[in-house]
């Protein structure tokens, strides 16, 4: 699918690669590797919530996939990017775990880089469903909090 705001898909990729970076953690205290696994566990729950629910419709791109339903029920009940959320949530288990000063920045990156596809597929999801997807983002939380389109 040819949209200039894909770039952000590969920008998101690059970023969960650069969270490998090797080298030793600054700090490994068992509660903080116990903290770490938890986030892990909670973001990976959410993310594969979210991608069970789309299945098929599953796209990477910024755009829904042509003919896909809007959905709006269980995880996507509760927030509008539960994938995302997911994805945010594992990533910061596990730059607790590595405990690694640049791997935070990443983090802090990739954040800056998957609110950004979220503003952009709410534009690409109010093009598609309309008035139906005003009327679920005025219920539902873009990702934690903020309601409503903006």
């Amino acid at each position: 699918m040819r949209d200039r705001a894909n770039w952000l898909v590969w920008a998101q990729f690059l970023l969960l690669a650069l969270l490998l970076l090797p080298g030793r953690p600054l700090w490994g205290a068992p509660w903080i590797t116990v903290g770490a696994v938890l986030l892990a566990l909670v973001g990976a729950g959410l993310a594969t919530a979210g991608v069970v629910a789309l299945g098929r419709n599953l796209v990477p791109w910024v755009a829904p996939k042509p003919g896909a339903p809007l959905r709006t029920g269980g995880i996507y009940g509760w927030t509008r990017n539960p994938i995302y959320l997911g994805i945010l949530i594992g990533a910061a288990g596990w730059v607790l775990w590595r405990g690694r000063i640049e791997l935070v920045v990443i983090w802090v990156l990739l954040v800056a880089v998957l609110v950004t596809k979220m503003h952009v597929e709410q534009r690409r999801l109010l093009d598609a469903f309309g008035d139906e997807y005003r009327e679920y983002a005025a219920r539902t939380p873009l990702l934690l909090f903020a309601r409503g389109i903006r």
